[in-house]
């Protein structure tokens, strides 16, 4: 573990596959779709997954083309739109990463925290909000809180200033690698987890000072 936890004095949290589980979400649903094409797989649910998985650092890069182009304000309504129909929490079960609660309450009495997400603010906000996580969170960046998101490192210092560290104190936790490159780029340290859609080998390659297999075990090594 290269990670120095002396110098942490803030956390930065992304939202997709960190706090949220709706990469599951995202996998059940095209393993539907693909459902009538099982004949070509064994098990579709694995086939969904190893694919999302494939398009996970292409797809991160064409979410991430309108901000390079400067134009992300004025399709945010309609990715905060589409990140409404098909990821909004609901009833559906682990929707939030189980132990998550447990251990952003653990954490809260140490550090402060804060969200540094690539959504649009709608979305993040009803995320947060549903789930009561908000009050953990008095600091949010969005896709549109600063001229540019992840893996540019603009939302992960305009956190830190909000925090009041600098950001080289602060710890990115994410589970892919525009996380790892948006904290590094920062100066930040970061913690990969696999709970999402990174795999270990390319979040280690990306810098990751620590890869976890869930968010939760962050308390087991801050606390």
């Amino acid at each position: 573990m290269n990670l120095d936890t002396q110098r942490i004095r803030g956390l930065c949290f992304d939202i997709d596959g960190t706090l949220s589980d709706t990469d599951d979400q995202m996998v059940s649903r095209l393993a539907r779709l693909i459902r009538p094409f099982r004949f070509l797989w064994k098990d579709e649910v694995k086939a969904a997954r190893r694919a999302i998985m494939a398009i996970e650092t292409p797809g991160n890069w064409f979410i991430s083309l309108p901000d390079r182009l400067g134009i992300d304000e004025y399709l945010s309504p309609v990715t905060d739109f589409v990140v409404r129909r098909l990821m909004t929490p609901g009833p559906a079960p682990h929707v939030i990463i189980p132990g998550v609660v447990e251990m952003l309450k653990e954490l809260q009495a140490k550090f402060p925290l804060s969200i540094v997400s690539a959504r649009g603010a709608q979305s993040s906000l009803h995320f947060l909000n549903a789930f009561d996580l908000a009050r953990f969170f008095p600091v949010v960046a969005t896709a549109q809180t600063c001229p540019h998101t992840k893996p540019f490192p603009d939302p992960v210092l305009w956190a830190a200033a909000q925090m009041g560290i600098p950001a080289e104190s602060c710890l990115m936790v994410g589970d892919t690698v525009v996380d790892i490159r948006a904290g590094k780029a920062a100066g930040a340290q970061t913690v990969g987890v696999l709970c999402g859609f990174g795999s270990s080998q390319e979040l280690m390659r990306a810098g990751a000072d620590l890869i976890l297999d869930h968010t939760a075990d962050l308390a087991k090594v801050l606390v």
